[in-house]
């Protein structure tokens, strides 16, 4: 499996991006078996809290660029169905019961947008962030053309999205990505006791402030969500970026 799951205390459950020989790079079965379970402790009575990791120090470091490359080359047109990825983002977007993410190493690309969704979020003070999407040929996705000029400024999310350069935890913090840069290593010693202290409040009281910190751009995070999918799509399949990819895999 690509995932682990297990319930390090009562009420949490903490789900981990385990493909450390690929730096944690997210291919469609890491998608579809994270979006299955954010679902599945939704459904979960006994589940409070998800924190989301990454195994080996490193969260994720991003798209599989293997697949992006075949899927790109393959598709001739648009298709209607969701793909892994959206999947994932759907099932955070959504998600009635808080998320706390804990990042050590590299969060790149998606690795950084899908923070934008989760309730809480802490990194070792060396972790290093990336939205290399201009640079490949892309365009934003996970709704970060809405969220992060929201949490980070117009300007500064201009910097970060169209230069696509590698930004520090501090610099997240100050653009609203994290919550805060803690001692290198104890991102999730951090986020387990916030999710402890979560935990322990009353379940409807958490679920119904989530609800209501999210509700006012609820729609216009989903509807940003399929409108940077189309284009995103389109731009995968570009002669550009397929030639980013090629040179990525060394082809």
């Amino acid at each position: 499996m690509s995932i682990r799951i297990e319930t390090p205390a009562d009420g949490i459950r903490l789900i981990t991006i385990d493909r450390p020989a690929r730096r944690n790079a997210l291919d469609h079965a890491t998608y579809s078996a994270l979006a299955a379970a954010v679902r599945a402790s939704d459904e979960d009575p006994e589940t409070r809290v998800s924190v989301l990791t990454g195994a080996g120090g490193v969260f994720t470091s991003g798209n599989d660029i293997g697949s992006f490359h075949a899927d790109g080359a393959a598709a001739a047109a648009d298709q209607a169905a969701p793909g892994p990825a959206m999947e994932l983002l759907l099932a955070l977007a959504t998600a009635r019961k808080p998320i706390i993410a804990a990042v050590e190493g590299f969060a790149v690309g998606i690795g950084t947008t899908l923070l934008l969704h989760c309730d809480l979020a802490y990194a070792g003070h060396g972790a290093r962030f990336r939205v290399p999407f201009v640079p490949l040929g892309l365009c934003p996705e996970g709704a970060s053309s809405l969220l992060l000029p929201q949490s980070a400024g117009l300007k500064r999310a201009t910097e970060l999205l169209m230069l696509g350069e590698m930004f520090s935890a501090a610099e997240a913090a100050e653009a609203g990505v994290i919550n805060r840069a803690v001692a290198d290593g104890a991102a999730l010693e951090v986020a387990l006791e916030r999710a402890e202290r979560i935990a322990s409040s009353p379940a409807e009281s958490v679920e119904l402030t989530k609800m209501l910190l999210r509700r006012p751009q609820l729609e216009e995070v989903l509807d940003t969500l399929q409108v940077e999918a189309v284009h995103f799509g389109r731009r995968k399949r570009s002669p550009e970026a397929q030639a980013a990819f090629a040179r990525f895999l060394g082809k």
